[in-house]
């Protein structure tokens, strides 16, 4: 007996979107064998190198080879696909949107346009775009309820660990009261690194050259990264409607290296941390800013590229999740774990 077809189309190809497409090939067989699934690529688009549809599901070795050897996908394609990313999504054929195109922090576009096509022509969207939570959250969930469909967002924090799903599956009857977190990989790397007597430009370089950082870093030096992810975190957990700006922000452009050794021999050490709270009047106040964290806080010994989180609840009092030193297909794996949930009926 054939699995039945779960088709997906990629709204991006870049270093996520392959990762994810060796995932699945890697996984193709076993998610047959255990959740008698057959999940087929239907669908590429890219900003670059072309687009790509096939209702029989494409080759995705071949759209690998084809896109990392600078090819145009279009001839793969079954027959010509759009250009346009609104009209791809539109008519593309494909039950699930995976939306993974570059994150623009000061407006959540194109990716909020993208979504809100995808829900609205009928389809399940999975995402690892922060812009769309952090911008129109609140809208995009009840227009994927009012048509009865997934929006899943896994891999938009911490890289594909299961924070979402922890929460949404594992703490029922719960309310998140506040957290706080160590949420963006490059500023803990450069952080650390200073602490090891390396000079902030310099840690940087080295930030950029494992590919943590962009050719400008300053989306994560500045702490807009972190402020987006933690907004995206108060607004899925705690009802909160904000946006990036209205969430109080510091980066590390100013921390010095006397800053890190004074902090060193108080029994500290600085982090960019990411707090949210709820205030008397029932709102949300988010917060990004270097801190001198105690060691006596578990905060304090999240070093190098990897993050922490706690949270505060009304039923089990504080709950910590780290990641240590996320690999980039982590991110791929949010991906398909989202992909297995909107199969298997886990998303509301």
């Amino acid at each position: 007996m054939s699995a039945p077809v779960q088709r997906v189309a990629l709204i991006g190809f870049g270093a996520v979107g392959r990762a994810f497409a060796r995932l699945l090939l890697r996984k193709h067989e076993e998610i047959r064998q255990r959740y008698a699934l057959d999940i087929r690529v239907t669908g590429i688009l890219t900003a670059r190198r072309g687009a790509a549809w096939d209702p029989d599901g494409l080759d995705l070795a071949a759209a690998l080879t084809t896109v990392e050897s600078g090819g145009d996908l279009s001839a793969l394609s079954r027959s010509p696909a759009p250009a346009e990313a609104i009209a791809f999504i539109e008519r593309c054929p494909a039950d699930v949107v995976v939306e993974i195109t570059v994150l623009d922090p000061r407006t959540g576009q194109p990716a909020t346009d993208h979504v809100r096509a995808a829900l609205r022509s009928g389809r399940h969207v999975v995402t690892a775009n922060k812009g769309p939570l952090a911008f129109a959250y609140r809208e995009l969930r009840e227009l994927a309820r009012s048509r009865s469909r997934a929006f899943l967002f896994e891999s938009t924090v911490m890289d594909g660990a299961p924070l979402f799903s922890l929460v949404r599956e594992g703490l029922p009857a719960t309310r998140i009261l506040g957290f706080r977190a160590i949420l963006n990989s490059t500023t803990n790397f450069i952080l650390t690194r200073m602490e090891e007597g390396i000079p902030f430009e310099e840690a940087v370089r080295e930030a950029q050259a494992i590919g943590i950082a962009e050719a400008d870093p300053s989306n994560d030096i500045d702490g807009w990264d972190a402020a987006v992810k933690t907004c995206v975190l108060a607004n899925v957990w705690m009802e909160a409607d904000l946006r990036p700006d209205q969430v109080e922000r510091t980066g590390i452009r100013g921390i010095r290296p006397e800053d890190v050794a004074d902090a060193r021999r108080e029994g500290r050490r600085i982090k960019l941390v990411c707090t949210a709270e709820r205030t008397d009047d029932g709102n949300v106040r988010a917060r990004v800013a270097p801190e001198a964290v105690s060691t006596e806080d578990l905060l304090a010994y999240v070093r190098g590229t990897s993050s922490v989180i706690a949270l505060r609840t009304d039923t089990l009092k504080q709950l910590t999740l780290i990641e240590h030193e996320p690999e980039p297909a982590q991110t791929a794996f949010g991906l398909l774990a989202d992909l297995l949930h909107v199969a298997r009926g886990r998303w509301e």
